[in-house]
């Protein structure tokens, strides 16, 4: 599979997002960057998670609502015994437990208890709008937020690599699925808390991480090649 069609202005982009940014200052830096009129992305990534980024530009965007669709592969790391209001390292910690009684055995159980169809509640610092405004915006100003769960499926949720209070995972789910919400979720069942250290959005239905250009090589036109 190509990485860039010939034509800029009619293509799907697949870019390695960088920490820090948010899904939407990769779309402005490409629109601006190399004046395409219309371009979005298919699936929002936190600013704390870096990874696969589909865009698309031109009538390519009508693509945008089937992309988001696909199954997402994602590889982390959660830490055992803190949780944030965020769910990440957005936040501060509030709060803290002992997990040196934690085994990997205890883990992968845990894991293994959240395959197949779920229901989640989405994180209050997220992107979701409640009545027109941004939830994380309302959680920032201290408003309350109140998001209802949602269905979704986690196909597979694998332990690779237990170095307490650390612990990396591999999660293959589908579209809607909050990771935060499920490593916050999994330390709640372990009664120590958890929060989402890092994440790695690796593969979205047949694309692949491996496929995808950096930001700085999209960029630079003049060495794409297909």
């Amino acid at each position: 599979m190509h990485k860039l069609q010939n034509d800029l202005s009619e293509a799907i982009f697949m870019v390695h997002k960088p920490l820090g940014w948010t899904s939407f200052d990769v779309v402005k830096k490409l629109r601006c960057t190399l004046q395409i009129k219309k371009i979005g992305h298919a699936g929002t990534l936190d600013p704390l998670a870096t990874g696969l980024l589909l865009l698309c530009s031109g009538r390519q965007t009508k693509k945008i609502s089937t992309l988001q669709g696909l199954d997402k592969v994602y590889t982390g790391q959660m830490l055992l015994g803190k949780t944030t209001a965020s769910m990440d390292l957005e936040t501060p910690f509030n709060s803290h437990s002992s997990c040196e009684h934690i085994t990997e055995e205890m883990v992968s159980a845990a894991a293994a208890t959240f395959v197949g169809s779920i229901t989640q509640i989405p994180p209050i610092y997220s992107a979701i709008k409640i009545g027109g405004k941004r939830a994380y915006k309302m959680a920032r100003k201290g408003e309350t937020v109140a998001l209802l769960p949602r269905s979704i499926t986690i196909h597979a949720f694998l332990l690779t690599a237990f170095n307490l209070p650390f612990v990396d995972f591999k999660l293959v789910c589908s579209k809607g699925t909050y990771v935060r919400s499920l490593i916050h979720d999994l330390g709640q069942k372990l009664g120590v808390g958890a929060y989402l250290h890092a994440l790695c959005r690796t593969q979205i239905g047949n694309y692949c991480l491996e496929q995808a250009y950096s930001l700085e090589e999209l960029l630079q036109p003049h060495s794409l090649s297909v």
